[in-house]
């Protein structure tokens, strides 16, 4: 039987190990900060484990881990990209995301105000993406370098009928289209990171993404493949595409959608705009005739307005991915071999 609590943390308050040291502390940060944000009939019961009812649908299940630096940047936090990195995993699988599990690993010095606004930022992603926390796990560890707070969510949703996403199904005349303009999640949290601001702020395009991906599949097309290109961007995705199916992509540098600050931006850094993060863009894959249909509903929704097609497939070895410059020429897109932005999603 639980006791009634004092309430909340004094405000100003930083984090110290005795916030996870599972005494009063701890309930004190659970009861007056966590579950007056993120509440609800699975997680208040604050048991080992949430219960669901079976059902008679195929289920996904997937899980990540996220570290940032710094925790908020312009567009989102590190709460928002830790419930849409697993929200649009889940989605672009075509699954409707149904729950997910919560993690916070809180360096101790971290003040309560930050964790506050994050708590605030998951909890407005969760009701945006009609989605719950259902259990969750909170673990405060000494200062060090753990850069306050990292976050670690498993997710699981229902997969909807008809759906089969599998890169084996892809042919040779299919068409590449992503939904919207790229790299600007990446660029966002580096121009904080290095102090930098241009006249036109960068902001991250971290948003959940399973409306845009039922808006696409209630369209009528047969989705053949979708993926959300974070680490690695869109070069990762598209190698990885040509890899599997045994074909070649071309794809056609003037149609892919990228701000000027963007393209200034990653011009500034060296960086090259295909391999940058994203956080709330999808590639979608799909048969020439199906292009339209996937086109039209993903300029329809607010998240898919500068959706565009920017390549399609092609019988020719060894499997490669060619961009067709704006100069005519051509070089390969590869994934890129390292990690070029550390800590970012």
């Amino acid at each position: 039987m639980r006791t009634k609590l004092a309430g909340k943390i004094e405000a100003g308050e930083k984090i110290s190990i005795a916030h996870g040291g599972g005494g009063e502390m701890m309930h004190r940060l659970i009861e007056g900060h966590i579950l007056p944000r993120l509440g609800n009939r699975f997680l208040n019961a604050l048991n080992d484990s949430a219960i669901f009812e079976p059902t008679n649908k195929r289920i996904a299940f997937t899980t990540d881990a996220f570290v940032v630096q710094p925790l908020e940047f312009p567009g989102g936090d590190i709460g928002r990209l830790a419930m849409c990195g697993t929200i649009n995993d889940l989605a672009v699988m075509g699954a409707t995301p149904t729950a997910l599990s919560l993690a916070l690993v809180v360096e101790e010095g971290l003040p309560l105000s930050v964790l506050d606004r994050i708590l605030d930022s998951i909890a407005e992603t969760a009701a945006t993406a009609n989605v719950v926390v259902a259990t969750g796990d909170t673990k405060v560890i000494e200062r060090r370098s753990g850069d306050g707070l990292m976050i670690t969510t498993a997710g699981i949703g229902h997969l909807r009928d008809g759906v089969n996403m599998d890169l084996g199904r892809v042919n040779a005349g299919d068409v590449v289209i992503v939904s919207g303009r790229i790299a600007e999640h990446g660029l966002a949290v580096l121009s904080v990171r290095e102090g930098l601001s241009f006249e036109t702020q960068i902001v991250s395009d971290a948003a959940p993404l399973n409306d845009l991906v039922a808006t696409i599949l209630d369209s009528g097309a047969d989705v053949k493949f979708m993926r959300d290109p974070t680490r690695g961007g869109l070069a990762g995705v598209l190698a990885d595409a040509a890899d599997v199916s045994n074909l070649s992509i071309e794809v056609r540098e003037d149609s892919i959608p990228v701000s000027s600050a963007v393209r200034h931006t990653a011009e500034v850094f060296g960086l090259d705009p295909l391999t940058v993060a994203n956080e709330g863009k999808l590639v979608a894959i799909c048969s020439a005739k199906d292009a339209d249909r996937v086109l039209n509903a993903c300029r329809a929704h607010p998240l898919g307005k500068h959706a565009a097609l920017i390549g399609h497939f092609v019988d020719e070895q060894p499997q490669l991915v060619e961009l067709i410059t704006l100069a005519g020429g051509r070089r390969v897109i590869q994934r890129p071999y390292g990690e070029e932005l550390p800590r970012i999603c």
